[in-house]
């Protein structure tokens, strides 16, 4: 028997919401885990799962049916994004100093492994992407760019930057510290925690613009 488009439709709102309902527990939970994992002098920067969490946070904001903030005006949660953004943005300049300052102390050479370069470059982009939002919470600075392109570019700006963090998580997952630490069927669990949020966020960025575009007159 064939489901009528509104039973769809609810379907997949259900099934929508359920999953950033699970893409917020997964990042809160992976940062917490990380953070109980990392005792002092295990590792140097346990604050990079802690931008992975703000960042997913921000980005699920504008969710129609995963934000955390519908009782918000568009304004005030574009304001919070940024927030979030900047936080997630200060705690990955913080690790990265820690990260030199410990291979310093060590004297290891810096930028040698692939999580290291990627972590690098997701952080590199996490500030052009806090750049690049202030022409939207101010678009007079950028009188000639359409707002709606501005927004567009923004948003796969940042999706961009997301799976960038997440690639560095899954990488850093891969150093001998945390095989060491994690192992078994845990270690595959703590793997599929970013790719999860990954994927939910792709889904969730995509179909807030496909929603506010629909909405908007």
């Amino acid at each position: 028997m064939a489901l009528s488009a509104e039973t769809e439709s609810h379907i997949y709102r259900a099934l929508r919401t359920a999953s950033g309902a699970a893409a917020h527990l997964v990042a809160l939970g992976f940062t917490i885990f990380v953070a109980v994992l990392a005792r002092p002098g295990s590792t140097s920067h346990p604050l990079f799962p802690q931008f992975s969490f703000l960042m997913t946070e921000a980005l699920l904001v504008f969710s129609p049916e995963s934000s955390l903030l519908h009782s918000l005006s568009r304004k005030g949660r574009a304001r919070c994004h940024w927030v979030l953004q900047l936080l997630a943005l200060l705690c990955a300049l913080l690790g990265l100093g820690l990260v030199i300052l410990h291979k310093e102390q060590l004297g290891k050479a810096h930028l040698v492994t692939r999580h290291g370069q990627a972590g690098l470059l997701a952080v590199l982009w996490a500030g052009l992407q806090c750049s690049g939002g202030v022409g939207l919470l101010y678009p007079k600075l950028l009188p000639r760019w359409p707002l709606a392109k501005l927004k567009l570019y923004h948003a796969t700006s940042g999706l961009v930057g997301y799976l960038l963090g997440s690639a560095s998580l899954l990488l850093g997952m891969c150093s001998l510290w945390f095989t060491a630490s994690v192992t078994g069927v845990a270690w595959y669990l703590a793997v599929l925690c970013p790719v999860l949020t990954s994927l939910v966020i792709m889904n969730q960025v995509s179909n807030a613009y496909l929603y506010r575009k629909r909405i908007q007159p």
